[in-house]
């Protein structure tokens, strides 16, 4: 007889199981480390953590649960208690609630996002979590993607969510935050559909959570979820979303590999002075664009910790394919200039974006 503790084996629970269990910490060195769930209670996070559980114990691996509580819906309170109930109930432990207050800058989704990176690596320094596993899967990854081919997003965007990021300090949109350590952010289930989540669940007897955003045609995701995905299914056929979710393993394989020469190259063009850091306008112009630009922003984004948009990114570059003795650039935070064979760039605190 299977009790509710353990279900029987279904196709969606080994589907999930197996990649928790690929993503847990593996060999000697990884008994008695811990790592924690972010659970919100919906179908994703609660089949991720029900997997954990049962995966981890057998692994060695210390697994808890941390609830980031928003307070941006009327009860939050009382899902982030109801998921932490179940946490405990799955055998994680410690579990966590964090109640953070969400700020408004970036807009509320980003604002929310910041929020909450910020208090998973609060949760991971103060449990000592070498990871923390976030639910995300292959439906959102297709959905990230699309919106990134909407907006006309780069490289990086289109690349979608990496399957396991790290950060320490610093915080920011999706990278963590807090201090101490580096914290591994895992995705083990971004090459599972969330109908499998869901059959998960199902199978398992677990009563998830439906957050009532996720059905808000408001949000842009949301419409690309209900609306754009099936239309797109039910024209091109099924597959879609696989497809699209290996069309950001592969960009992001290139834009990996184009970051890593930028640099490589980068070492050993830039020339750092006190007025700030040039790059040789001969060795830009003898790189292929894809490079060329990488390395301007590299340099802008290493010494003034300022992030190029690509349309600033272009103007820069034309100071070296379109050189007809234009004068110097004012962009938020840094002024580039051309000096002689230098593109010269210096901290800029006048020029607005």
């Amino acid at each position: 007889m299977h009790s509710e503790r353990r279900p029987r084996l279904t196709p969606a629970i080994a589907e999930v199981r197996r990649a928790v269990r690929a993503a847990l910490p593996s060999g000697i060195d990884s008994t008695g480390e811990t790592v924690l769930v972010a659970l919100s209670g919906g179908p994703d996070s609660l089949a991720l953590a029900a997997a954990t559980a049962f995966e981890a114990s057998r692994a060695g691996v210390r697994a808890g649960a941390v609830i980031v509580d928003h307070g941006l819906q009327q009860g939050s309170a009382d899902v982030a208690a109801r998921a932490a109930e179940q946490a405990a109930q799955l055998g994680l432990d410690p579990v966590i609630i964090k109640r953070v207050d969400v700020g408004t800058d970036g807009g509320p989704e980003a604002a929310a996002r910041d929020a909450r990176y910020v208090a998973l690596a609060e949760a991971a320094q103060a449990s000592g979590a070498s990871a923390v596993f976030l639910g995300h899967t292959l439906d959102d990854q297709a959905e990230t993607v699309l919106l990134g081919l909407a907006r006309g997003s780069g490289p990086a965007s289109l690349s979608g969510m990496s399957p396991s990021t790290s950060s320490g300090t610093g915080g920011g949109s999706g990278a963590g935050g807090g201090s101490g350590t580096a914290v591994a952010y895992v995705r083990p289930l971004l090459g599972v559909r969330r109908s499998t989540t869901m059959q998960f669940c199902v199978d398992s007897g677990l009563e998830p959570w439906h957050d009532p955003q996720n059905v808000d045609e408001r949000f842009a995701r949301v419409r690309v979820r209900s609306v754009l995905l099936p239309l797109l299914e039910r024209e091109l056929g099924p597959g879609v979303a696989e497809a699209l979710a290996r069309t950001a393993s592969q960009l992001r394989e290139d834009s990996e590999a184009l970051d890593h020469f930028a640099e490589e190259i980068a070492e050993e063009l830039a020339d750092i002075a006190e007025a700030g850091i040039s790059l040789p306008v001969k060795a830009l112009a003898s790189n292929p664009p894809a490079l060329r630009q990488r390395l301007i922003r590299l340099a802008v984004e290493s010494e003034f910790h300022v992030s190029l948009s690509r349309t600033h990114t272009l103007e820069v570059a034309r100071l070296v394919t379109d050189w007809h003795g234009q004068g110097p650039l004012d962009l938020p935070g840094v002024r580039v200039e051309r000096q002689g064979g230098l593109l010269l760039f210096t901290a800029n605190n006048t020029a607005n974006g």
